[in-house]
C-alpha cells in the first residue's frame, strides 16, 4: 500500500471511529436533551458521517490503485463531512439553528467527492 493509500485508509478509520462515537452520542448522550427535531439533525450528521467515512476508505483502495489521482475525492469527502455533518452537529449541539445554512455546502462537497472519485477511477491508468 502506497503513502496516499495509507493516508485514506487512516482518515477514513479515524472517521468511522468518530461517527459511531457521535452515533452513540446522540442515541444515548443527547436524546433527554434535545428536541426530537434536533436529535434527528444530528443523527442525520452522524449517518452521512459514516458512509463518508467508508467512501474515504474506497477512496484509499482507489489511491493504491491509481495514487494521488484520488486525492481531490479524498479532499471533497473531507470537507464534506466537516461542513455538513460538522454544521449539524454543532447546530444540535449549540441550538443556533443558522448553521443550517453551511449544511449545503458540505452536500455540494459530498457530491463533487463523488463525482471526483469517478473522474480517477475512469482515467487510464
Amino acid at each position: 500500500m502506497n503513502d496516499t493509500a495509507r493516508f485514506w485508509a487512516a482518515a477514513g478509520a479515524l472517521n468511522a471511529f468518530l461517527a459511531v462515537a457521535a452515533g452513540a452520542f446522540g442515541a444515548h448522550g443527547l436524546r433527554a436533551r434535545v428536541t426530537d427535531r434536533l436529535l434527528a439533525v444530528f443523527e442525520t450528521g452522524a449517518r452521512y458521517h459514516m458512509f463518508h467515512a467508508l467512501g474515504l476508505v474506497a477512496v484509499a483502495w482507489l489511491a493504491s490503485q491509481r495514487g494521488p489521482a484520488a486525492n481531490p475525492a479524498g479532499v471533497a469527502m473531507l470537507a464534506g463531512i466537516a461542513l455538513f455533518s460538522g454544521s449539524l452537529y454543532a447546530m444540535t449541539l449549540t441550538g443556533i439553528t443558522r448553521l443550517g445554512i453551511i449544511t449545503p455546502l458540505g452536500g455540494v462537497a459530498f457530491l463533487a467527492g463523488w463525482l471526483l472519485f469517478a473522474r480517477a477511477a475512469w482515467q487510464a491508468g
